[in-house]
C-alpha cells in the first residue's frame, strides 16, 4: 500500500525548473560580457579619451580597438576552448570571467593607447573562452525540441547589452569620465560570477537542486540524439573530426562570420556615425545607438519561437539577412536624417532573427561530442575574420570621407550570408 501511494506521489511531483533558471544565467552573463565589450562605441566618441589616447581623427586606430578584441576572441575561441571538455563549462566560465575583470582593471589605469589595446587583447581572450561554454550548457541540459527558444534566452542579452550600455554609458561618461566607465564595469562582472558559480553545474545529473521529474524529462528528451550520436569525452581531434567533413556545418561558419562582421561593424561606428555624420547631439546620439538593440530583443525572442515551431532554421536567417541588407542600404542613402536612423535601426535590428537560429542550427548538426569544439570553431573562426569588419569599415571612412561606404560594406555582408543561407533552405533545412 505505501510503496503504491510513494509511486503516485512520484508521479504527482512537479518538476523543478532549473534548466530555466540556467537559461537565465547564461543570459545574464552574456548581458555583462557585452557590455564589457560596447564600451568602446562611445568612448571613441569621447573628446578626452581620445586625446589620451592621442587617436583624435584617426579612424583606422578607433577601428583597431574593436579588431584587436575581436582578434584575441576567435583565436581564445578556438584555442581555449576545449578547456570546457576539461575543466567543464561551469568552471571554465568562471576563469573566462576573471580574466575579464584583469583587463578591466588594466584598460581603466591606462595611460597610453598601446596599454589600452593590451587590455582588449586579454579581454577578448577571456571572453573568446567563455562563449562556447554557452552552447556546451544548452547541449547538455535542454533537449533539442527546447533548444530554439532557450538560445533565444541567453541570446536576447547580446542585444539587451548594447540597448541598455549606449546610453548607460554615455551618461556614466559624460557625468564622471571614461576610466570610470571600466571600474563600474568590473563591479558589474561580480554578478555574473557569483551566479555561475554558485548556481550552475556540468550537467542535470551533477545539480544538488533539479529533481527527479526534471531530470527524467531532459533524459527522455536527450535519448533519441544521444541514441543516433555516440556520447563520452573525446579528444580534440575526435571531436573535430564528426563535423568537419560536413559542408553544411561550413556554411553556417560563412552565415556566422557575415553575422558577427555585421554586428560588430555596427555596433563600433553606428554611434560615430550618428554623431558625426548626421549631427545628433550626444544624448540623442545615446538614445539612438540603442534603437537597433532594442528591436534585436524582439527578434532574437521572435526567432526562438519560430524556430521550435517551424521546425526549420535557415529560411529565418535568410530572412534576417534581407532585412540587414535593405534596412541598412536605405539608412545609408536617406536624405532625412531621423529617416536613416530609423531605417538602420530596422536593418541591424533584423540580425536578432539569426543568432539564436544560427546556434540552434549547429546543434542540430554537429554530433554532442564535437559540440565544445564545434562551438569554439565557428564564434571562433566567425569574430575571428569579423575583426577586420570595423577595421575595414574605418579604412573606407578615412579613404572615401564618407560613411556610405563603410555601410555599404554591411551590405555586402549581408549578400553573402544571405547565399549561404539560401543553399540550407533549399536542402531543407
Amino acid at each position: 500500500m505505501s510503496i503504491a501511494i510513494d509511486k503516485e506521489a512520484v508521479q504527482e511531483e512537479k518538476p523543478t525548473r532549473q534548466r530555466h533558471l540556467l537559461a537565465a544565467i547564461l543570459l545574464a552573463v552574456v548581458f555583462f560580457s557585452y557590455i564589457d565589450r560596447v564600451n568602446v562605441s562611445i568612448l571613441v566618441v569621447d573628446p578626452e579619451f581620445l586625446k589620451i589616447m592621442g587617436i583624435e581623427g584617426d579612424s583606422v586606430q578607433k577601428g583597431l580597438l574593436m579588431t584587436l578584441f575581436l582578434a584575441a576572441y576567435g583565436v581564445g575561441n578556438v584555442v581555449l576552448s576545449p578547456l570546457g571538455d576539461i575543466l567543464g563549462p561551469r568552471k571554465a566560465m568562471s576563469l573566462s570571467i576573471l580574466m575579464w575583470g584583469i583587463s578591466l582593471v588594466i584598460g581603466g589605469l591606462a595611460s597610453v593607447f598601446t596599454i589600452m589595446l593590451a587590455s582588449r587583447v586579454l579581454l577578448g581572450l577571456g571572453e573568446g573562452m567563455h562563449f562556447p561554454m554557452q552552447s556546451k550548457f544548452i547541449k547538455e541540459w535542454f533537449p533539442p525540441t527546447e533548444r530554439g527558444k532557450a538560445n533565444a534566452v541567453w541570446q536576447t542579452g547580446m542585444a539587451l547589452a548594447p540597448a541598455i550600455a549606449m546610453p548607460f554609458f554615455t551618461w556614466i561618461i559624460h557625468v564622471s569620465g571614461w576610466r570610470e566607465s571600466f571600474f563600474v564595469l568590473l563591479c558589474m562582472g561580480l554578478i555574473p560570477l557569483y551566479l555561475v558559480w554558485f548556481h550552475t553545474s556540468d550537467t542535470p545529473q551533477t545539480n544538488k537542486r533539479i529533481n527527479k521529474a526534471e531530470l527524467e524529462h531532459i533524459e527522455n528528451g536527450l535519448a533519441a540524439e544521444k541514441s543516433a550520436q555516440t556520447v563520452g569525452k573525446a579528444t580534440f581531434a575526435e571531436g573535430l573530426k564528426s563535423f568537419a567533413g560536413n559542408y553544411q556545418f561550413w556554411l553556417i561558419v560563412v552565415y556566422y562570420i557575415v553575422h558577427t562582421s555585421v554586428l560588430w561593424g555596427s555596433m563600433t561606428w553606428l554611434p560615430s556615425y550618428l554623431k558625426e555624420a548626421r549631427g545628433f547631439s550626444w544624448a540623442a546620439m545615446g538614445a539612438l545607438s540603442s534603437l537597433p538593440w532594442i528591436l534585436g530583443v524582439v527578434t532574437k525572442i521572435m526567432s526562438g519561437i519560430l524556430a521550435d515551431k517551424m521546425g526549420r532554421r535557415a529560411p529565418i536567417i535568410l530572412v534576417a539577412m534581407i532585412g540587414v541588407a535593405v534596412g541598412v542600404y536605405f539608412g545609408a542613402n536617406a536624405e532625412d536624417n531621423m529617416t536613416s536612423a530609423i531605417f538602420l535601426a530596422i536593418g541591424i535590428g533584423s540580425i536578432g532573427l539569426g543568432g539564436p537560429t544560427a546556434w540552434t542550427l549547429m546543434q542540430d548538426i554537429v554530433p554532442a561530442r564535437g559540440i565544445s569544439t564545434a562551438a569554439g570553431v565557428m564564434n571562433g573562426v566567425g569574430n575571428g575574420f569579423s575583426a577586420l569588419a570595423p577595421l575595414a569599415i574605418g579604412f573606407l571612412i578615412s579613404v572615401t570621407g564618407s560613411y556610405v561606404g563603410g555601410l555599404l560594406y554591411l551590405v555586402g555582408c549581408a549578400c553573402v550570408g544571405g547565399i549561404a543561407m539560401l543553399i540550407l533552405t533549399i536542402k531543407g533545412r
